[in-house]
């Protein structure tokens, strides 16, 4: 299964290739996406992206997860959320939204087995 590309991102919506959903945050791997909802595991800003919003994506067997941390790059990453990925043998790529759509993109057309969460408002 390959990852799926995101078609479009602008401020608070993101459309994923073969999905009708428009998403405001969105987490993505290979064959599937959904929302991200902060709410499930109460993430703020800060301190960030916890290891508990990526969990899902690393057992889909991922060899990159690429973090969007927002258009202003609002969203925080803490260096325990990028040891979490390491110690499960994940590269972790942390960019502005903008920019992490791009490289997951990127990486999705090589064939790489990429996953993302994405922060498409501040």
């Amino acid at each position: 299964m390959s990852s799926p590309e995101i078609a479009s991102l602008s401020w608070g919506q993101m459309k994923v290739k073969g999905c009708s959903t428009t998403y405001k945050d969105c987490k993505v791997w290979p064959g599937g996406s959904r929302t991200w909802d902060w709410r499930e595991t109460g993430t703020n800003h800060s301190p960030g992206v916890q290891p508990a919003d990526l969990e899902e994506v690393v057992k889909k067997g991922v060899q990159t997860i690429v973090i969007g941390r927002g258009m202003s790059e609002a969203l925080q990453v803490p260096s325990s959320t990028v040891d979490y990925l390491k110690k499960n043998g994940i590269e972790a790529v942390v960019l502005q939204t903008e920019k992490a759509v791009e490289e997951y993109n990127a990486l999705a057309a090589r064939g790489v087995k990429v996953g993302g969460v994405f922060h498409s408002t501040c």
